[in-house]
């Protein structure tokens, strides 16, 4: 509403005239917001210099380049920067026009390239139920022909029992919700949650950039939520966790109205699942897990359409997710020529 939009940078790029130079780490709550605030300045800053920003983001949480380790995932001495000495040559160039310590480029990533998008269809035959599943991502085509009961995955989310987070895009309490990349085989086991996964890839791939999920579900209420997470599963079976998302329904189409489901009905979701930039390793294999639930991280639903802040019953909700040629699922892949 317009209390939120008076602070809202997003309508207002171009009333900043400063130069900004904006850090963030792929494991930081705000990895989205930082891609988001460097693409608004840049095409639409308020004054030549505005749209001069610059952009440095780490394999880092909220707390930035403090360690080289960040949740389970030690990521070597190249991972830290000397922020400090960026910053005051940041400031070196604007406030004594000396940019004799600044680069060039525009970007800085701890990977970084040349985008083109692919497209990974999510596909199962007996059910993407856990890790244990039949569920696929593949770049073939939706078969043809089928009906589209015969192409769907369906699961009970309980908000009694949600999905535990295990680490991820979190601030600002390690202590409480851990940050970062951690192990999601305990998440992976459960039947609430759908797993995609490739073949085994015969060549490094590398993915840089926004990640995005085209979910087409149903509920058997009113409103419920879809969470989306991007999984690189190693040879030994560790599941890293990279970036994750969710949508709850009734905000489907903008957070400045709510619009209830009709129960059964079919709706197409588009999910933002965050930024990344990671080789998937050869001999590794891409996972998608989709649930409705990442609990304490995001806020339960509980399904029943009622007041966000004073309903206190819930029910357990009875979900399908769609993969056929009339609800083409899938999940979009910024991937690296030659990565």
């Amino acid at each position: 509403d317009e209390y939120w939009n008076e602070v809202n940078t997003d309508r207002r790029f171009d009333e900043i005239e400063v130069p900004s130079l904006i850090m963030g780490g792929w494991y930081d709550l705000y990895a989205i917001d930082t891609f988001d605030n460097f693409t608004g300045l840049r095409e639409r800053g308020g004054s030549e210099a505005a749209r001069g920003s610059k952009l440095i983001v780490g394999p880092w949480p909220h707390a930035l380049s403090v360690s080289t380790k960040t949740g389970d995932i030690d990521f070597g001495a190249g991972s830290r920067l000397d922020l400090d000495s960026i910053e005051l040559a940041w400031f070196d160039r604007w406030l004594k026009n000396n940019d004799s310590g600044t680069e060039d480029a525009p970007i800085r990533l701890f990977v970084m390239g040349i985008n083109r998008w692919q497209s990974w269809n999510l596909q199962s035959a007996d059910g993407a139920n856990s890790a244990r599943g039949d569920g696929r991502l593949s770049t073939e085509s939706f078969s043809e022909g089928s009906g589209a009961d015969d192409q769907v995955d369906r699961f009970t989310y309980d908000p009694e029992f949600p999905v535990q987070t295990l680490g991820g895009n979190n601030c600002c309490s390690p202590d409480i919700v851990p940050w970062g990349p951690y192990d999601q085989r305990p998440a992976e086991a459960r039947r609430d949650v759908l797993c995609y996964t490739t073949d085994v890839l015969t060549d490094d791939l590398e993915v840089t950039g926004p990640i995005r999920l085209q979910l087409f579900a149903a509920t058997d209420g009113l409103d419920t939520d879809w969470t989306a997470k991007l999984v690189d599963v190693s040879p030994t079976g560790y599941a890293k966790n990279l970036c994750d998302g969710i949508i709850r329904a009734r905000y489907r189409q903008g957070f400045d109205k709510a619009v209830l489901l009709e129960a059964g009905a079919v709706y197409e979701y588009e999910i933002k699942v965050g930024v990344t930039s990671n080789v998937f390793k050869k001999g590794h294999r891409i996972r998608l897990e989709v649930s409705s639930s990442n609990f304490p991280r995001y806020d339960r639903n509980l399904n029943t359409g009622g007041d966000l802040y004073s309903e206190t019953d819930m029910r357990v909700a009875r979900q399908a997710v769609f993969h056929s040629a009339e609800y083409p699922s899938q999940l979009i892949l910024p991937v690296i020529p030659g990565g």
